[in-house]
């Protein structure tokens, strides 16, 4: 892939940048911005393995995120959810056919096999998959799923010999569930990272949640950096985020019926509050750079603007960026955003299906760090 400087077309849909010469916004600390591989190398290998998470270091990731969840016996292990039939082979194996079973997660009836019932061993002989139908799947079945020490272990090793600084930006999945089980996520990450030595602000360390609850416990029992998400259901054909359940609030507001949305936390209040316990705000894209469909014939229906028979994101075209992140550097917060993609159907018109254009663009709004399922892609566009 070309490092190419954004095309004009894209110059034209985001006027904030344009000027005698595209406005580059700097980072909140002026240093270039974080890639963290999103689930490892997860646009090549299954996600969340030793194996995705070493080839994103080699393709010059600077942090690896392990989301994390917990284990019968009280373990933590890298998954992205607590359910394991998305990324793992367990509905193919006989031995754990009674396990299946059917719980509440942040207000939804899921029926699937949860780590929860699971003790490490069993996890053991679990096998990865990819979780994208449409991604690579001949590396299924070939990788095991890993505790966090093991990760940490990895990370240690590849920053010692690489000479450089690599991170690790674990999520705590679902706090609400885990601690309804008796298996709550966050003072079991404490005591990992306090054996890693990894305790203070400067360790190589964020933690980021859905939650704000935890984050704020998190705050008052270990100095490393905290980032709070916030997330969405789907984006309107005007490029307006849409709210709805399970996505429209983070779900310890739901417990305590506290009415605020996750679009409240992007207000200069709501920063202002996540200030108080978090370093990080970490939105979806579309908070910060939005797309919208279009109609010109006014039909009432989505022009399909590449003729393929097919509405995905190449036919919607970028909208102007919002004040997310410049209003959060204005509250002392960094701005990390996600998740990037570099399949074309999943990028908007105006990046004519180069990915580095993309990147380039959220680069130019002074976005502190981004997830990327394709490392390499970011770090080229960097």
């Amino acid at each position: 892939m070309k490092n190419i400087a954004i095309s004009a077309a894209i110059l034209v849909s985001l006027p904030a940048l344009t000027g005698p010469a595209v406005a580059q916004e700097k980072t909140l600390t002026g240093e270039r911005t974080t890639i963290v591989a999103h689930r490892g190398a997860s646009g090549y290998l299954p996600e969340h393995t030793l194996e995705g998470y070493k080839l994103a270091i080699e393709m010059g990731a600077d942090f690896i995120e392990p989301d994390l969840v917990v284990t019968k016996d009280g373990v933590l292990i890298a998954r992205h959810e607590p359910m394991l039939s998305g990324t793992t082979n367990v509905a193919d194996l006989p031995e754990f056919a009674s396990r299946k079973t059917t719980r509440r997660v942040d207000g939804v009836d899921t029926t699937d096999w949860f780590a929860g019932d699971f003790t490490l061993d069993e996890i053991k002989q679990l096998r990865a998959k990819q979780a994208m139908a449409d991604r690579d799947q001949s590396k299924n079945g070939q990788f095991q799923i890993p505790a966090l020490e093991e990760v940490i272990s990895l990370v240690k090793q590849e920053a010692a010999a690489r000479g450089r600084t690599i991170g690790i930006a674990p999520e705590t999945k679902h706090s609400t569930f885990h601690a309804a089980l008796g298996l709550p996520i966050e003072d079991r990450l404490v005591d990992v990272l306090k054996k890693a030595g990894w305790t203070g602000k400067d360790a190589p360390v964020v933690i980021q949640s859905f939650e704000t609850a935890n984050l704020k416990y998190l705050n008052t029992k270990i100095d490393v950096r905290l980032a709070q998400l916030v997330d969405g259901a789907d984006v309107d054909k005007d490029g307006n985020m849409v709210l709805e359940a399970p996505y429209a609030q983070p779900y310890d507001f739901v417990v305590v019926g506290d009415q605020r949305t996750n679009k409240d936390l992007l207000t200069k209040e709501g920063l202002a509050e996540v200030k108080t316990y978090a370093d990080i705000v970490a939105p979806w894209k579309p908070y910060i750079l939005a797309s919208k469909q279009v109609d010109k014939n006014n039909d009432g229906k989505p022009d399909d603007l590449n003729n393929d028979g097919a509405i995905d994101e190449r036919d919607r075209v970028l909208a102007a960026p919002s004040s997310v992140v410049k209003d959060a550097h204005a509250a002392g917060l960094q701005v990390f955003t996600w998740t990037f993609r570099s399949e074309p159907k999943r990028l908007t018109s105006d990046f004519e299906g180069d990915p580095a254009a993309e990147y380039k663009a959220f680069y130019a709004l002074g976005v502190d760090g981004l997830f990327s399922d394709f490392t390499d892609h970011a770090v080229k566009a960097r």
